[in-house]
């Protein structure tokens, strides 16, 4: 299987789901956006992509022009039904390849929250995700529409749209399952500014959420990414 992995910082990563690929054997490659030239990622040459989060709005083209080669490069491979799957910021860029508006919403999401999956979700498989199973992890202040011709399948209490399917192997999460507690405590680090600017939330305080959640979900979600790669590949 090859997976080419979009990642816009080095510490957010494929996490476990790193580990769910490697143990198929995996080709997994990064491109770091802003380092190496998208526009040259031929949109059809993989088995599977993964576009990963990052602290940027996919409507910050004028800073950061790299966003626009990967509107176009999930525009070709969406209409594909191409295998693809968007976490937080690559979720919000698919849904803006899609045609639908990406925006700030009423306050941030940091921090461990449930999830709330609804019929369609589970049909997708992601029982495990939600909240009667496990707390997520979240780190969002941006949220999208839900694009036309797409499901929607979770929400929480502040965002209504939190995961939507397109086609039968496209799929943007705009929480983050992928992540472990070892390579959280990266984040804590590397997001320091936004944590200390966010009201009510706290190193210490995620740190000891990380400490209760974060086995549970990465078990829940390696079950759940193993599941779906079995889907769609």
């Amino acid at each position: 299987m090859k997976v080419n992995v979009i990642r816009h910082l080095a510490f957010e990563d494929l996490g476990s789901l790193g580990s769910v690929l490697n143990a198929c054997d995996a080709d997994i490659q990064y491109f770091e956006a802003g380092v190496d030239d998208l526009s040259r990622l031929a949109s059809l040459s993989d088995d599977l992509l993964v576009i990963l989060g990052g602290p940027i709005s996919v409507n910050d083209v004028a800073d950061y022009p790299f966003l626009s080669d990967e509107v176009a490069l999930l525009e070709q491979r969406l209409v594909a039904d191409k295998p693809t799957l968007g976490i937080c910021l690559g979720a919000q860029l698919m849904a803006k390849a899609l045609g639908a508006k990406v925006y700030s919403g009423d306050c941030q999401e940091i921090g461990w929250f449930g999830l709330k999956v609804n019929a369609s979700g589970e049909a997708m498989g992601m029982t495990g995700l939600g909240e009667n199973e496990t707390q997520m992890l979240h780190w969002h202040g941006e949220t999208f529409d839900i694009p036309v011709g797409a499901k929607c399948l979770a929400s929480t209490e502040r965002f209504a749209n939190q995961a939507f399917s397109y086609g039968e192997r496209c799929l943007a999460l705009q929480f983050h399952p992928e992540v472990t507690a070892s390579g959280l405590q990266r984040w804590f680090i590397g997001h320091t500014g936004e944590i200390s600017a966010t009201e009510g939330v706290s190193v210490a305080q995620l740190r000891r959420d990380t400490q209760n959640y974060a086995a549970a979900l990465e078990a829940k979600a390696s079950t759940f990414f193993e599941q779906w790669l079995r889907r769609v590949i």
